[in-house]
């Protein structure tokens, strides 16, 4: 008789330790992924990606920021974060690397991406950023604040924003868009994700928005897993498949982590 109470209890522990197992393998199961756009466009521009991370079985949200100002910015991404389910990788283009520096920190994100994208540190902006540009860099055709609100040069925007996409596509994004707000500009990151959660950047080697070398700056300043892609500032656009494969290595990697 006592030998079968010892049985029972041992398969009760057993049970008990590969449910602990189980639990924890899907706790570290990172499986979500939420996509942040940066200024003058919105998430459409997403599609290509959002297309091949769903096929491979991710829960993406792409989140429609306002880009009014940083503060509006981030509430709108912090939503999307508490909606999505379990733990995520948050992903950053352009202007949306500040929104997710900012954002970032939530307990929910595991790790943090960004796309040919600003990583600003404490106290930084993209008008600190972008202050003292290095002699012959690109400078973005933004045009003079109207109302508050920075639009680029349309005749301009296929060059410099991107180059590498299919004209007509270049041309409807030129023609539709979004205002960008001084006060998203100019808002300051307060603690940026970099220091705390583990991040990864892809650098476009042909970017003509935040030039390559910038890019490389601020990634090995956040200690980044780097990768670079020959593509314009819009690589997320160009490059799809570029972009998804850091992004499912951001997910692995936390993943690993978390284990």
């Amino acid at each position: 008789m006592s030998s079968l109470f010892t049985l029972l209890a041992a398969a009760s522990a057993l049970a008990l330790g590969v449910g602990a197992t189980a639990t924890k393998a899907q706790a570290a199961d990172v499986k979500s992924v939420v996509l942040v756009h940066g200024g003058f466009v919105d998430g459409s521009g997403w599609q290509g990606v959002y297309d091949i991370l769903t096929k491979d079985g991710y829960d993406v949200t792409i989140v429609q920021n306002p880009t009014t100002s940083l503060a509006d910015d981030v509430a709108v991404t912090r939503r999307a974060i508490a909606a999505a389910p379990g733990q995520v990788v948050l992903v950053g283009h352009s202007y949306g690397g500040v929104v997710v520096s900012e954002a970032g920190t939530d307990p929910k994100v595991a790790a943090v991406v960004y796309i040919a994208a600003f990583a600003p540190d404490a106290g930084e902006s993209v008008a600190s950023l972008i202050a003292n540009p290095a002699p012959g860099a690109p400078v973005p055709p933004i045009l003079p604040p109207v109302d508050g609100f920075l639009f680029l040069d349309k005749a301009k925007f296929a060059a410099s924003f991107a180059a590498d996409v299919r004209p007509d596509i270049a041309s409807f994004m030129a023609n539709s868009q979004v205002p960008w707000g001084m006060a998203a500009l100019e808002g300051k990151v307060t603690a940026p994700a970099w220091k705390a959660k583990p991040s990864w950047y892809l650098v476009a080697t042909e970017d003509k928005m935040i030039p390559p070398e910038a890019q490389r700056a601020m990634a090995n300043r956040a200690g980044a897993t780097v990768s670079e892609a020959k593509g314009s500032h819009s690589i997320y656009v160009s490059k799809p498949q570029a972009v998804a494969a850091v992004i499912e290595n951001a997910a692995k990697g936390a993943q690993t982590a978390a284990q």
